[in-house]
């Protein structure tokens, strides 16, 4: 039977309006001298452009050019930086490790560290906030500290970040997976892509897929005392990364595994995650959509994909639901048929969209 005509892949490919561009400035900036972090930045653009800080996702994914993609290049100034412990950040996760850099990693400090990055670089006035996936917790966590500092949001993949919506992407049907691996007994990512969830489930005991993260964090948080646990460790590490970056595309890539299986990417990805979750993403139950009055004095643009997995649908469903309770609508609503990825073609194309779209500040 002939499939070669059947889509292999829903990354945008060579449908970027915009083409790679390089750094024209880049560094790192001290922010924590007690820690002893410093982050790393870059900066695209015209040095005169409307500023656009973008915030990655993970926690722990770390920036990359392509990123930059997004914006038109004769109109902003964009910067891109790697949040703390990842990245060419430093201390970084998988070179000097956790004890390291995920002291005083916290929301709170990432977002001091927007600020310390807007004085360094001279951003004065008002910028647009650009994240996805965690990227938009941290920009809405953000933008209620520093109202007066945002002129747009721009969000995709909304994570909310409630234990509902951890528990759909890493417990699911866990517990009785053992029993009955195709049952449908919870809701969870697990339905969409079996055959991934086996792989992660397969680095634990029965009695450790009660609670899925708890175990994978154990593992995160053991100092290896030989080859052999290092091994064990780094393999956790990947097996995590990897179940959410392959799900993170609406038609997996599992033969192309990118940079969620390289293995220092995985052991910064796979431990700030379990850092930030096993602690509430550091942030107040309710605090986000408690202050959507906040986010509501705010132009807020959204892109969701119908069939994201890692951030389904339903927590873009609560913020806007939430943003209008506070008398606004969205500036703009998007759900498109994509997965999670921003590189996602229709998530892709529909942030270029936006962006190319909003008014001029100071127009």
């Amino acid at each position: 039977m002939d499939f070669s005509r059947l889509q292999t892949s829903s990354k945008i490919g060579d449908g970027w309006a915009y083409p790679p561009a390089e750094a024209r400035k880049h560094g790192w900036l001290d922010v924590d001298a007690e820690a002893g972090h410093r982050i790393y930045w870059e900066e695209y653009g015209p040095a005169d452009g409307e500023p656009v800080m973008v915030l990655h996702g993970g926690p722990g994914g770390a920036c990359s050019p392509e990123m930059a993609r997004f914006f038109d290049p004769a109109r902003y100034r964009v910067i891109l930086f790697d949040q703390r412990g990842c990245g060419k950040s430093e201390p970084n996760v998988a070179a000097a490790g956790p004890a390291a850099a995920l002291a005083h990693n916290t929301t709170a400090d990432l977002i001091a560290d927007v600020e310390k990055l807007r004085d360094a670089l001279g951003i004065g006035g008002r910028m647009h906030v650009f994240g996805g996936s965690w990227g938009s917790t941290l920009a809405m966590a953000y933008a209620i500290a520093f109202p007066q500092h945002c002129a747009s949001l721009i969000l995709r993949g909304i994570f909310l970040g409630a234990a509902e919506d951890l528990d759909y992407l890493y417990q699911g049907n866990a517990a009785r997976w053992h029993e009955a691996p195709h049952a449908l007994t919870a809701p969870g990512a697990y339905i969409s892509y079996p055959d991934e969830w086996g792989e992660l489930l397969s680095v634990l005991s029965v009695e450790e897929r009660g609670d899925v993260m708890a175990s994978y964090k154990a593992i995160f948080d053991m100092v290896p005392a030989n080859e052999e646990e290092r091994a064990k460790q780094l393999h956790a590490a990947l097996t995590w990364s990897l179940w959410e970056g392959v799900i993170s595309n609406m038609i997996p890539e599992s033969a192309s595994t990118g940079k969620f299986g390289d293995a220092d990417f995985a052991l910064c990805f796979a431990q700030i995650e379990a850092h930030y979750f096993a602690n509430d993403l550091f942030i107040t139950p309710g605090h986000l959509l408690g202050n959507a009055a906040t986010l509501a004095s705010i132009p807020v643009h959204i892109v969701h994909g119908r069939f994201d997995q890692v951030c389904p649908l339903t927590q873009a469903s609560r913020l806007v639901d939430a943003l209008r309770g506070a008398g606004a609508e969205p500036a703009t609503y998007v759900v498109t048929n994509a997965g999670h990825s921003a590189m996602e073609r229709e998530n892709a194309l529909a942030l270029t969209a936006i962006m190319d779209g909003l008014p001029r500040l100071g127009a």
